[in-house]
């Protein structure tokens, strides 16, 4: 059990982050493969881990221990996958605006109907976080973890302490937060099309709106999306501070 324990607890960990987070739980990935490297993650990662404490399998104690390193991979994985929760509902919030809501796709990950715009704006965000090395961040806050929540058997006072629920409750602020420019963008046209509307009302205002509304939606999609990366970053460096220490 000494040899074992130090390698045991960090596989847990790192096996159930990887059926959470995005990237590594993806359907492409073969779970031998996940297996296989959180065992290999779990064995490099013993040179910087902190000294593990020796329980036995046959005990009370490992049952604890192994639903604390479970429920704590799961919650990583959750956290980092409320950062593209808030790009897509932004994404969401933008396709309503420009009427292209009605144009769904059935994303794989959630299992429900995604407008056209929320699963451009998710494929941008997960092209983005391998590009910024999230899946490095990830990694390195779930070894960092170790620091700030050690194994033991009291796993739901770790889930107390992530205070997961602070980070659910920005989802909505944050995704509004990156739809501000578009909302303001498309509201300015909406406000110019009714202006026109009273002004000329032989115009059929319902055949022009449509393609003025959906070509300004797409070239402030272009214009916009450069900016994408520093809130993206800011959410993820949020999310990994629950569990890494600063």
């Amino acid at each position: 059990m000494a040899w074992l324990s130090p390698v045991l607890w960090p596989f847990l960990r790192v096996l159930a982050l990887f059926t959470a987070a995005p990237v590594f739980s993806m359907r492409a990935i073969p779970t031998r493969t996940r297996i296989g490297l959180a065992f290999f993650i779990a064995l490099c990662a013993q040179g910087v881990l902190p000294e593990q404490p020796v329980i036995s399998l046959n005990g009370r104690e490992a049952l604890g221990a192994a639903l604390q390193q479970v429920a704590i991979g799961l919650a990583i994985g959750f956290a980092v996958r409320l950062v593209f929760a808030s790009i897509e509902l932004a994404g969401e919030v933008i396709g309503l605006q420009m009427g292209l809501n009605f144009a769904s796709f059935f994303d794989p990950a959630s299992n429900a109907q995604v407008s056209a715009v929320a699963r451009f704006f998710g494929n941008i965000a997960l092209l983005l976080f391998v590009v910024i090395n999230g899946h490095l961040l990830v990694l390195m806050a779930v070894v960092k973890s170790f620091e700030r929540f050690p194994v033991q058997g009291q796993w739901m006072q770790a889930l107390a302490q992530m205070r997961l629920h602070e980070l659910g409750a920005s989802l909505f602020s944050s995704a509004l937060w990156i739809a501000l420019p578009m909302i303001a963008l498309l509201l300015f046209v909406n406000l110019t099309m009714g202006i026109i509307s009273r002004v000329a009302p032989q115009m059929n205002i319902y055949a022009v709106g449509f393609p003025v509304t959906l070509t300004v939606g797409l070239l402030g999609i272009a214009a916009t999306l450069p900016t994408l990366e520093q809130p993206m970053l800011a959410l993820l460096q949020r999310a990994i501070g629950l569990f890494a220490p600063q």
